[in-house]
């Protein structure tokens, strides 16, 4: 089992907090990095262009904490977080994104991250989240436990289900794979399965959500915050 550090408010003398870092815009990741790396606790050890990559580092590097961008190619920072968890249970897991959003917000949560740090004051933010994160404390920027509960109460009013609990796991990665553009047969080869199997996936997310074509599959994606407008 990984063992942990438990730094105080600087990190000093403890072994630095390993680091795992998915941004698919390079210049982003070198920011953050020289925010994380200027601290003596902090250490970023692998660096992801997306999240099925950052998936393929934590098998080979030992990281204490994941840092991902919530909008990513192939495989979103939700997608990866909730393969992350399962695969690496002592992982802690921060999400890093641009967006204000209170659907992002909700579902980060929900697939186990324990912080949601706005890119926009990262250089504020992002360190003490990292700190928190590693002592199993929530990091939430302003504002957002008062979004979050809004947004709860309002799906509770309303009789709505978040659209993730629509879906299974892997239509949900064929959803945002069809709404990306990819055809069948790319798609197959990312995600290791058969034309068949994906076309399989295809019709029943069809019939599933009542949608008619790739299209209304594309709307559904962008409103369920799988793949950006």
């Amino acid at each position: 089992m990984t063992q942990h550090p438990s730094p105080g408010a600087d990190g000093a003398g403890t072994s630095p907090i390993r680091i795992l870092l998915a941004d698919d815009h390079a210049l982003v990741r070198r920011g953050v990095r020289l925010i994380l790396d200027r601290e003596p606790d902090l250490e970023v050890v692998a660096e992801a262009g997306d999240g099925a990559e950052a998936i393929a580092l934590a098998r080979e590097h030992e990281a204490d904490l994941a840092v991902l961008d919530i909008a990513m190619p192939r495989l979103t920072g939700l997608q990866a977080a909730r393969e992350l968890v399962s695969l690496k249970p002592g992982l802690r897991i921060l999400m890093l994104t641009m967006h204000d959003n209170e659907q992002y917000l909700f579902q980060a949560l929900k697939v186990g991250a324990v912080g949601y740090v706005l890119k926009s004051v990262a250089d504020r933010d992002l360190v003490a989240a990292c700190r928190a994160a590693m002592r199993d404390e929530p990091f939430l920027y302003p504002g957002a436990v008062t979004a979050l509960i809004r947004t709860y109460l309002d799906r509770v009013r309303h009789g709505e289900e978040a659209p993730e609990q629509l879906l299974t796991p892997r239509e949900e990665e064929v959803l945002k794979l069809v709404a990306e553009g990819h055809s069948s047969r790319e798609i197959a080869e990312l995600l290791f399965i058969s034309v068949k199997t994906v076309q399989r996936h295809r019709e029943n997310l069809l019939n599933k959500l009542g949608l008619r074509d790739r299209l209304e599959l594309t709307r559904y994606a962008i409103r369920a915050g799988l793949v950006e407008p």
